[in-house]
């Protein structure tokens, strides 16, 4: 079965950097759109971050030219680079692939507060 294991959150200053980890198994990761999720207090899942197995990439406005997403297809982990941290990106962030949505692992909380 598929497996989701995120790390790398943690309380940061606005304008702060943070990076995400998230190692993947159960599937044959390198064919897969992966993408970053995430889900404020009383809000609804959202997708800031899509890279393809070609390593396209797709941003939100919101987080355009702020987050960074890559891949690496050795270590089936996929990163979520995010500078210029704001409040409004306090959530708990999970990744996915998104074509197939396997059950969400626990994710890791970004809190960003001064």
């Amino acid at each position: 079965h598929v497996q989701l294991v995120e790390s790398g959150g943690g309380l940061v200053q606005p304008g702060g950097s943070l990076r995400l980890s998230c190692i993947v198994s159960g599937i044959s990761f390198s064919i897969y759109t992966m993408g970053w999720y995430r889900q404020a207090p009383g809000k609804q899942r959202e997708l800031v971050a899509s890279i393809t197995n070609g390593g396209s990439t797709n941003y939100p406005d919101s987080v355009k030219g702020r987050f960074t997403i890559s891949r690496d297809n050795v270590k089936n982990t996929v990163y979520l680079q995010m500078n210029s941290l704001k409040p409004e990106d306090t959530a708990v962030y999970y990744c996915n692939a998104p074509t197939i949505l396997a059950a969400w692992g626990q994710g890791t909380q970004v809190t960003v507060s001064s």
